[in-house]
């Protein structure tokens, strides 16, 4: 059966095309003022790194020295399974004794291989300081496994505090998961009939799925923007089978109360079904009749001031076939886009009146700079963290690994 499946086609794009080919920072405008290519003694590395030795409270891990090793001009975060600072995992985290502003900052590494880490290349301002000035963050990226990248920007000196009493500040966020996207429309060339529909994942962490709509045939071939909220309306005479009364939907399990399996069918966006967190998970669509098929589409991920989260790297969509399971559609990340085996550089211009944020020299990101305007140290860290991902055995033994860590600023010309 020929078959049309959107999603292969984008997971063999290459990054480079995911992301704008324009505002490419070209270095030969920047100079070189500071650099680490960890090509010396592990020892050495106490020169010009301090490390934090101890525990963090928000994070699931303490952080040690002995976790950060450098080793044939490679550093290496590692993560460990061992009980020590009142936490069942250690991990790495450094920073500069150097402190720096503004210009171009890079850092080239992998992701450690394994769910629930954080691979960080960040600047923040030390407790205590500055003098004068805004306590900051900007976290150049928090990377999660296997290729997520997220960036952030806190103001952490103007705290505030809601109606409960809970502290708060700034906080904006914007993350970029590479080959993945929140919604997913496969059109059938040729239709199939069949009893069952299932969508099945061995996602280490759960997972929203929003709506899930599976469409009668269109002569037309016209089928709904899957993010529409009135998609099921949006052409006359169009059946979503998913909403019928005779349909059975079952599933793996679900997180909570609030999340349950008849919100896939409820006509809204803004709902979700959301998975238990261990195990393989899926969903499950029986109807007591065949039913015929032109179209399947789904939303996944959360979505926070038009930034989705969490969204899906491994799937299958599935019919049912002669009491087989055929695959619709097939994603998996790992196999095609794997941060922790490829190499990529993560920059950051920073100067009075912006942050503009690079993946492998490329913007992904730019923002009006209005409170960070201090020295900071260059901080890499692993974390072990809660929202990231199954904490499992894999993370024993892997290691965020950085190749380098680079400061430049910016060349002026002088007028004659």
């Amino acid at each position: 059966m020929k078959q049309i499946f959107q999603l292969l086609t984008l997971i063999l794009i290459p990054l480079q095309t995911i992301i704008s080919q324009e505002n490419i920072i070209d270095l030969s405008k920047w100079q070189l003022t500071w650099q680490d290519e960890f090509d010396y003694k592990d020892r050495n590395l106490d020169k010009n790194w301090e490390s934090q030795n101890g525990p963090s409270g928000h994070i699931l891990c303490s952080r040690w020295r002995e976790n950060a090793v450098v080793n044939e001009g490679i550093l290496e975060l590692v993560a460990k399974k061992e009980e020590r600072g009142g936490q069942d995992w250690t991990a790495g985290n450094i920073w500069t004794k150097k402190t720096f502003k503004y210009g171009y900052f890079e850092c080239r590494y992998k992701y450690a291989g394994a769910s629930a880490t954080n691979n960080s290349f960040w600047l923040m301002t030390r407790n205590g300081e500055p003098k004068e000035g805004k306590k900051f963050e900007i976290d150049i990226n928090e990377g999660h496994f296997p290729n997520e990248v997220n960036t952030n920007i806190h103001n952490w000196s103007d705290i505030t505090y809601d109606e409960k009493g809970r502290k708060k500040h700034f906080s904006t966020h914007k993350g970029f998961s590479f080959g993945t996207k929140p919604d997913y429309s496969f059109q059938l060339e040729i239709p199939i009939e069949t009893t069952k529909i299932r969508l099945v994942s061995k996602s280490d962490s759960k997972f929203h799925i929003r709506e899930f709509r599976v469409y009668g045939v269109n002569k037309k071939g016209n089928y709904p923007k899957v993010l529409s909220e009135t998609a099921d309306n949006d052409i006359d005479g169009l059946v979503n089978h998913t909403r019928n009364k005779n349909v059975t939907i079952s599933s793996s399990g679900n997180y909570g109360n609030q999340y349950q399996e008849a919100n896939l069918v409820d006509g809204r966006i803004n709902t979700s079904w959301v998975t238990q967190v261990t195990g393989e998970k899926w969903i499950q669509f029986e109807w007591k009749k065949p039913i015929e098929i032109g179209c399947i589409q789904f939303i996944n991920g959360w979505n926070s001031k038009e930034n989705w989260n969490d969204l899906l790297s491994e799937y299958k969509v599935q019919y049912l076939k002669n009491s087989t399971w055929v695959d619709i559609a097939v994603l998996d990340i790992q196999k095609s886009s794997n941060f922790s085996d490829e190499f990529h550089t993560y920059g950051l211009e920073w100067n009075e009146e912006e942050i503009i944020f690079y993946f492998d020299r490329r913007e992904i990101r730019r923002e009006k700079n209005t409170f960070c305007f201090s020295e900071s140290p260059i901080w890499l860290s692993l974390a072990i963290i809660k929202w990231s991902g199954a904490i499992t055995d894999t993370l024993d033994g892997s290691s965020m690994k950085v190749d380098y860590v680079r400061h430049y600023t910016k060349n002026y010309i002088k007028s004659k």
